[in-house]
């Protein structure tokens, strides 16, 4: 029989448990950053495991020697990039007066000046329309400088991030067969089989997947630059960089790369003729970008994600799309990894479901 003591202590406990998740979720909102630290190092790590296992089972290398000799590739290679951009940084600021807000205001209305000139040549009657909107006045350009200090306060806690990540990396590669032995510990024993077998998986799939997603930009990245060397563009390396990164998200962030390549193309040419010059070559900068678009939607990235995953390109496709639905940008990001690591504990724990069969007969 049910009395008012049980209920009062049933609708206690439901109080309690929301009180604790509610107290959880705010202490990992004070910790974000460590959060972020973590999650990056984990990501690291999962790119780093072939790498390691590389170091110990063909060079014979001991576990902390590998361990060191991974995290210093890593090191080189941040280091290398570091290297790379920042000069081109430096001087696409210069380039661009970046720190005169006064100059940006002049450029900016050059090219919309130039750009009526344009459409008036063609009837269209844009400048009167672009006069009455008083675009320029409207446009506060004062946030500029404080756009940059928040970069630069973001650029001088990236020392301290970076050692957190590498540190918590090196660990992780070094010391994960105490972690496993560790959550055995606390894994019942009649599911520590599946649970462990998930865990293999999960990581031997999702390091396929960031390595593969690295090889994707890589090749995007390559594929924008010989666009902008063919046509000249200025700090080529630092445009095609950013939106190589872009591609990061799925189908939305390419558009958003030709879109910032556009916008960097014809500032990279004020003071060249509009209509025979800017127009020109940011049209086929544009067209350039479509075409590589379309090699790495239809070609390098269905290849290289269903390969590393183990999924069919249609599959990936189809989890991409309702995720962006679902979740947006982010789910987009996150989808295909979460995806792989359901379709794994799907095989694990439901092996005989007729769907997760049909869905992991290639795991």
């Amino acid at each position: 029989m049910i009395t008012s003591k049980i209920i009062a202590n049933g609708i206690l406990r439901a109080i309690g448990l929301l009180v604790l998740v509610v107290v959880c979720m705010y202490f990992l909102y004070l910790i974000q950053s460590i959060v972020i630290y973590l999650i990056v190092a984990l990501i690291l790590t999962l790119i780093g495991n072939p790498i390691l296992d590389f170091f110990k089972k063909r060079l014979k290398f001991k576990h902390t020697l590998a361990t060191i000799a991974t995290l210093f590739i890593f090191v080189l290679f941040i280091t290398g990039f570091v290297l790379m951009f920042i000069p081109l940084i430096s001087s696409q600021g210069e380039n661009l007066s970046l720190l005169k807000t006064a100059e940006i205001e002049k450029n900016i209305t050059e090219l919309l000046n130039q750009t009526s000139v344009f459409l008036e040549s063609h009837h269209i009657d844009s400048e009167k329309v672009i006069k009455e909107a008083n675009i320029t006045s409207k446009i506060n350009f004062n946030f500029i400088p404080d756009f940059l200090n928040i970069v630069l306060g973001t650029i001088s806690s990236f020392g301290i991030g970076l050692a957190s990540v590498l540190f918590i990396t090196f660990f992780f590669l070094k010391d994960s067969l105490l972690f496993i032995e560790g959550a055995k510990k606390l894994i019942p024993d009649s599911q520590e089989d599946k649970i462990l077998n998930s865990v293999h998986k999960i990581n031997h799939l999702l390091s396929r997947y960031f390595i593969g997603l690295l090889l994707q930009l890589f090749i995007v990245f390559l594929l924008y630059l010989i666009v902008l060397l063919i046509f000249g563009i200025p700090n080529m390396f630092i445009i095609a960089f950013l939106c190589a990164v872009l591609n990061i998200v799925p189908y939305i962030g390419p558009l958003i790369a030709s879109v910032l390549a556009a916008i960097l193309t014809m500032l990279s040419n004020l003071g060249s003729d509009f209509q025979t010059e800017i127009l020109p070559t940011t049209i086929y900068v544009l067209i350039g970008f479509w075409i590589v678009q379309i090699i790495d939607n239809n070609l390098s990235q269905p290849l290289i994600f269903s390969k590393s995953v183990s999924s069919h390109p249609l599959e990936i496709f189809l989890v991409i799309l309702i995720a962006g639905f679902l979740s947006g940008i982010l789910g987009m990001v996150i989808a295909v990894p979460l995806y792989t690591i359901l379709k794994v504990i799907g095989k694990e724990f439901f092996p005989e479901n007729a769907v997760i069969k049909l869905l992991t007969k290639n795991i």
